[in-house]
């Protein structure tokens, strides 16, 4: 969890798309590394990334989905990362807000003997059609950007169907997010949880 998520062609994502596209960064991930849009974003490709670069502002970067190292990590557990050497220093100082349309979860449901068993696929949305603002890290591998998206406790309306969600938080606390000189914690408080599930 989470897995994927996904842009439509909506006016308000574009903008991130287009800066990203501009981005000289963008041609030394090699052709074909940028997700669609619109389409889905799967782990290793390269998405939009709102990030405080080197000169303190805020701007849009290319990142690849995924820490490399035995396996590919995409996600880190809020309640942790600021604990766990992996994440730690990325906590501490580099953080990223991920736009997007939504994002997608299977349905997990445990069988009588205790195991697992996946079973629909959800697209989960913001009910008022705003653009959800996915948190996350990143890090630099091999000089290139890459982040892995936080996720947290699920909100009612994702708890009978996966007990995970990503970190979601609304533009303006997303902006501040990305602050290096922001505690990540004063913000976990104002985490969206509200979504709305859609088989799909």
């Amino acid at each position: 969890m989470c897995c994927r998520y996904y842009t439509d062609d909506s006016p308000l994502l574009r903008p991130f798309v287009e800066e990203m596209n501009r981005s000289p960064l963008l041609q030394a991930f090699g052709e074909g590394a940028a997700a669609p849009f619109p389409g889905e974003v799967r782990p290793s490709q390269v998405a939009p990334a709102l990030a405080t670069g080197r000169a303190g502002r805020r701007a849009v970067f290319p990142m690849r989905w995924g820490f490399r190292g035995k396996s590919l990590l995409i996600n880190a557990r809020t309640e942790t990362a600021g604990e766990k050497p992996l994440f730690r220093e990325a906590w501490a100082g580099h953080r990223c807000a991920l736009p997007a349309s939504g994002y997608f979860e299977w349905e997990h449901t445990e069988l009588p003997d205790g195991k697992r068993k996946t079973g629909s696929r959800y697209r989960f949305r913001r009910p008022e059609g705003e653009l959800i603002w996915l948190c996350g890290l990143y890090r630099l591998e091999g000089g290139l950007p890459c982040f892995v998206i936080l996720t947290r406790e699920p909100g009612e309306s994702v708890r009978p169907i996966h007990d995970r969600m990503p970190l979601i938080l609304p533009e303006e606390a997303a902006r501040e997010w990305i602050r290096p000189e922001r505690r990540p914690e004063e913000l976990l408080e104002l985490a969206l949880t509200r979504v709305v599930p859609e088989i799909g």
